[in-house]
């Protein structure tokens, strides 16, 4: 398993919904704890953050909202947070 805390996101929303034409939507934003990868939440019309999982087995995600520290895991369905981790958050 591979977590990168240095790896900066990939932009300030959804890099998938930003990427098609006509551009998506999102409800809340997913930070891929691997690559770094922006994606949209399971409430949001594509939900970006899990296709990158299943398209890339990148089994961890951090939320990517403002004032929210937790984790998510897909392997295991569990949420938790990491003490001195960097806590990101789209502008």
């Amino acid at each position: 398993m591979s977590v990168d805390p240095t790896v900066p996101p990939s932009g300030p929303g959804c890099a998938d919904c930003e990427a098609a034409d006509p551009p998506g939507w999102w409800v809340h934003l997913r930070r891929c704890a691997a690559c770094g990868h922006v994606g949209c939440c399971d409430n949001s019309p594509n939900r970006h953050a899990t296709a990158h999982f299943h398209a890339t087995e990148h089994p961890l995600i951090q939320s990517y909202e403002p004032g929210e520290d937790w984790w998510w895991c897909y392997v295991d369905e569990v949420a938790f947070e990491v003490d001195g981790a960097p806590s990101y958050s789209h502008p």
